[in-house]
């Protein structure tokens, strides 16, 4: 008894086990994470040094070098890029994908901080991030107010970051542009400088005041108590009552040579909300969680914190990523139910009863594939939706086929139970064969290189969970429910429809078929030659990998000129703001001066501060299309009329970050050689046509302020050595001395500098003083000859070499592919010296990473099936037939993507390796079927031509519902599915019309020349035996 009978014979059990699986379905449905984009690990880690002052050249050479040169040695690493500038340094470091994220991230941690004695001991900041694609915030709350001071924004900021940071499914809750709130000591240069007191002298008295060490406890009888004697600071009079020294019984405090107050930092980036003061607070989620279940009970909580928020604080939602989520599932479940309803369209030709028992295989097999998603840790992304519209078309495939051969059946007039055996039986072996070929042309991209793989992993998993999945129920309940519902005293012909379909193949396809057949050569070498030319396109179409992600909010990117001050890139952020202001589909502008935004994509990330750069990010109603590029290019038109700063608007792009479209990169050892070819290489880019905002980083130098201490006099005068460098960073930068702990716990910094009023002006100069050993003050003025250095505006190494990296935007419909390609042809006219070169980057170096390894993995699906081929059918010949079908559905794939303006994508060419599947799986029925009418006893040619016929119904059926599950994705997928969409339409109609006379007449060749030659060996041997 076969698994088919047993379903019908044991139905009982075969309802249990299918309402159990419709049950499981629905509980991974609701419990599933939604989220826009699939999650997954990246093997990316980011270390960020802040060491304020120091130029690019240093962050190189005494941080960024050190790391990379310890990070080179790390197993499994395969890039370290790294960028120095002004106060930061900023070291990236990737490793293999198929890796251990975890253990890389560790690994590096470990050993960075073993050397952290050998980086310099005054840096501000070192930081280790891993990247995951769940770095995205879920939510963005802005605190705006022009009234509250910094202390109490922080505090109420603080607040609710820990009160969302006390959800399970928040991994990190962040405050962003809060000037970090310290106790600032603010010395009196002149009262110092009468009291030869060094400003250094006040610092060391707080770091020893403030000591935050246990003293120890004493005993006394059964009581064991702690020594208190000091610690951390509690009430700034404590600090200001300080002794510094005493003289003649008089006790000089440090009230008496400065101010104690409440201040804040230098200010290193600000934010605004629509052009308001502001703070935000950001919250992003845990792997495996609901981000819209999460947003939620933020959005609860948020309105617990508001109850205690003061009247001059407004909270205001500036970011919610759960829209997104919405928007995209409900745009999918759009386009669900056009192709559910496409697909009930093209089952009518069964007639009703047929047409609901296939129908029943669209819930069980969307059941299990859910049941499949949820256990292998995906969440329900728009790929996962993707993956279940596009196999909507697939998986009532072999259902169509068993039904429509158990009505053939019954029509031959067999019982309804022995026809659903018999059926099913004699179209099983074609069935797994089929649908074995179709799965394992899929399988192997599961295993595509890098993120292009992990990306799109849930995408082709859901696929062939949901395709196997239909497999099994059309040889189980299919059959059940046909021996059940199908009539056995139906026209023997089927309903009106399906007749009036068969007279039309009889009409059209019997003598185009029989045609076909008189010259079986000529069929075959002229379809093969027409289709075979079609590859002719590819260099037409071009690559690309994935497009714009054709979200609601984009970014507008602002480069001010070297050396501007956070005010300067401030006030052109302002512009940027009040361009994006006159747009009213723009609802929330959220800036940031000094820094970029929080990540809101998966594959966006921040970088480190710096006084030039600055971001809005733009966040619309909703995404309308061309309606939205227009705008898109309207706002581009404005913002190239801002003078002063780079000024780029950057849609966000699905797949693997990239820094540009176009990008160069210009290697070498000398940095003044290095701006000199940069400079050319961005000469010729403006020569190629489609580019724009092309941008050179080290096309102008930063002025910095040398002060040149001249060392010898400051011996002469008696100044320690290196005491003048300390002065000036105490008194520019500060000088953390101790710390501040208030009522609530929570500890700020005890800075000691020079009065502050946000930064420093270059007037503060005059104010420092230089302490000899004796004592006596010494103006810097007198030590020091300050002259204005140009210096590097930044320094990037990638893999240990310097580097230059000039990129390019392109404009609108511009393919990057093949602008690199016209600029490398530019590039190469320019002549290198010796140890130079230009290195291509950008989306080409990603297309030929990701496409690479595109070849081994078609090269292993074509073997998997055909070994599956060669196992079904027991002959190479007979298997080379099945397969000749493989380029008559390329061919049509490549027509569609050329007729409908589109290029070869990276999901695009998913679509072509699926599309052999599709294509073989159909092939196979009508081989298959020839063969068993040869078994039977008829003639080859009669076996060919009865075949051709019986098997066209099936076939064209498939394909049409295909067709029309994947219609929806071809109009509505927009650029991301839409060309994988229309490969396979494209390839299908292709496919299904030429191989219904190439599959035959190659059949006839392959079989008729065996026989042949079978026959002349036969007559040849009774020859030789005569």
């Amino acid at each position: 008894m076969n698994v088919t009978e047993f379903a019908i014979r044991r139905w009982q059990l075969t309802l249990v086990m299918f309402s159990l699986l419709i049950a499981l379905g629905y509980s991974a449905f609701t419990s599933i994470p939604r989220a826009v984009d699939p999650h997954f690990p990246l093997p990316v880690v980011v270390i960020t040094a802040v060491q304020p002052g120091a130029d690019a050249e240093e962050m190189e050479q005494t941080v960024a070098k050190p790391i990379e040169e310890l990070m080179q040695g790390l197993e499994d690493v395969k890039e370290i890029v790294s960028t120095s500038n002004d106060s930061s340094a900023v070291i990236r470091a990737e490793f293999d994908w198929s890796g251990d994220p975890d253990r890389y991230f560790n690994d590096t941690v470990r050993e960075v901080t073993a050397i952290r004695s050998r980086l310099p001991a005054d840096l501000a900041r070192l930081d280790f991030k891993k990247m995951r694609t769940t770095n995205a915030s879920v939510l963005q709350i802005a605190l705006v107010s022009e009234t509250a001071s910094w202390r109490r924004m922080e505090k109420y900021g603080r607040d609710i970051s820990e009160a969302f940071s006390r959800y399970t499914a928040v991994r990190e809750s962040e405050v962003h542009g809060l000037s970090q709130p310290e106790v600032t000591v603010a010395i009196k240069p002149e009262r110092l400088a009468e009291l030869r007191l060094p400003a250094s002298s006040v610092a060391d008295a707080l770091k020893l005041g403030g000591a935050d060490v246990a003293s120890g406890a004493v005993v006394s009888g059964t009581k064991r108590f702690n020594v208190e004697a000091g610690g951390a600071f509690k009430s700034l009079d404590t600090i200001r009552n300080l002794p510094l020294r005493s003289n003649e019984g008089t006790i000089l405090r440090v009230g008496d040579v400065a101010d104690v107050f409440w201040g804040a930092e230098e200010t290193r980036s600000r934010v605004y909300h629509n052009g308001k003061r502001a703070i935000w607070i950001t919250a992003n989620q845990k792997a495996g969680t609901d981000a819209t279940k999460l947003r939620n009970a933020l959005i609860d909580e948020l309105e617990n914190q508001k109850k205690v928020l003061p009247p001059d604080i407004d909270v205001v939602l500036q970011f919610d990523q759960s829209r997104d989520i919405a928007k995209r599932l409900a745009e999918l479940a759009r386009d669900f139910s056009l192709a559910l309803a496409l697909v009930l369209i093209t089952l009518l030709p069964l007639g009703w009863r047929a047409a609901v028992i296939v129908m029943v295989s669209i819930p069980l097999s969307l059941a299990s594939g859910l049941v499949a998603v949820y256990a292998m840790g995906f969440n329900l992304s728009q790929l996962v939706v993707a993956g279940f519209i596009l196999s909507l078309g697939l998986l009532v495939d072999d259902s169509i086929v068993v039904i429509e051969n158990v009505s053939r059946h019954l029509r031959m007039g067999k019982e309804r139970v022995q026809a659903a055996i018999d059926g099913t039986r004699e179209i099983s072996l074609a069935v797994l064969g089929s649908t074995g070929v179709l799965v394992f042309a899929f399988v192997p991209m599961l295993f595509l290189p890098e993120g292009a793989g992990k990306f799109t992993m849930s995408f082709i998993g859901t696929i062939i969970f949901t395709v196997t999945a239909s497999l099994v129920i059309s040889l189980t309940i299919i059959p059940f429910l046909a021996s059940r519902l199908l009539k056995r005293d139906g026209d023997e012909h089927g309903n009106a429809l399906l007749r009036w379909l068969m007279e039309k193949i009889d009409r059209f396809y019997r003598p185009v078929l029989h045609k076909g057949l008189e010259n079986p050569r000529r069929s075959v070498w002229g379809a093969l030659a027409v289709t075979l030319g079609a590859f002719a396109l590819v260099p037409v179409l071009g690559f690309s990998l994935f497009p714009n992600a054709d979200s609601s909010y984009f970014r507008v990117t602002v480069q001010a000129e070297q050396g501007s001050s956070l005010d300067e890139t401030g006030r052109i952020v302002r512009k940027v703001s009040e361009i994006l202001a006159k747009e009213p589909s723009i609802q929330v502008r959220a800036e940031n001066v000094g820094r970029k935004n929080p990540s809101v994509f998966y594959n966006s990330f921040e970088t480190a501060e710096t006084s030039t750069i600055g971001e809005v990010l733009a966040v619309m109603d909703k995404w309308r299309g061309q309606e939205s590029m227009a705008m898109v290019e309207r706002i581009r038109k404005q913002l190239d009329q801002i003078s002063g700063a780079r000024v780029r608007l950057v849609l966000f792009q699905n797949g693997a970050p990239i820094n540009a479209p176009v990008e160069f990169r210009v290697v070498g050892p000398d940095l003044e050689v290095l701006k000199q070819l940069a400079g050319k290489v961005q000469e010729s880019l403006h020569k190629v046509p489609g580019t724009r905002d092309i941008v050179n980083p080290v096309a102008t130098d930063r002025l910095d302020l040398d002060m040149q201490i001249d060392e010898g006099k400051a011996a002469l005068l008696d100044i320690p050595a290196g005491s003048p460098r300390r002065i000036i960073r105490l008194a520019l930068s500060g000088e953390r001395a101790g710390s501040f702990r208030d009522n609530e716990g929570d500890s700020y910094p005890v800075t000691v500098r020079l009065p502050l009023n946000n930064t420093q002006p270059v007037s503060a100069l005059d104010q420092i003083y230089v302490a000899t050993r004796a004592g006596a003050p010494v103006a810097l003025g007198e030590i020091t000859d300050p002259k204005l250095v140009a210096v590097a505006p930044l320094i990037t190494r990638r893999n240990l070499e310097r580097t230059v990296e000039i990129t390019a935007q392109t404009q609108d419909g511009a393919l990057p592919s093949k602008i690199t390609q016209a600029a490398k042809a530019e590039l190469d006219k320019i002549k290198l010296p010796l140890g130079y070169s230009i290195r291509v980057g950008g989306e080409a170096e990603k297309i030929n990473d990701t496409f690479s390894g595109f070849g081994p993995v078609i090269l292993i699906a074509l073997f998997i099936i055909f070994g599956i081929l060669v196992a079904e059918f027991g002959e190479f010949r007979e298997a080379l037939v099945v397969a000749g079908v493989i380029p008559l559905g390329t061919f049509g794939g490549l027509i569609a993507l050329l007729v409908t303006g589109n290029n070869l994508s990276f999901l695009a060419v998913i679509g072509f390796v699926a599309l052999i599947g599709i294509e073989i799986k159909n092939s196979i029925l009508l081989v298959d079927f020839t063969s068993q009418l040869r078994e039977r006893g008829l003639g080859l040619r009669d076996a060919i031509e009865q075949a051709g016929e019986v098997r066209f119904l099936p076939v064209l059926l498939t394909s049409v519902t295909a067709i029309g599950g994947l219609l929806p994705l071809a109009m509505f997928g927009g650029n991301l599915y839409g060309p994988l969409a229309i490969v396979l339409i494209g390839g299908l109609i292709s496919s299904t019309l030429l191989s219904r006379i190439v599959t035959p007449a190659m059949y006839l060749l392959v079989v008729r020349g065996r026989e042949e030659k079978k026959e002349a060996a036969r007559l040849t041997k009774e020859a030789t035996s005569g």
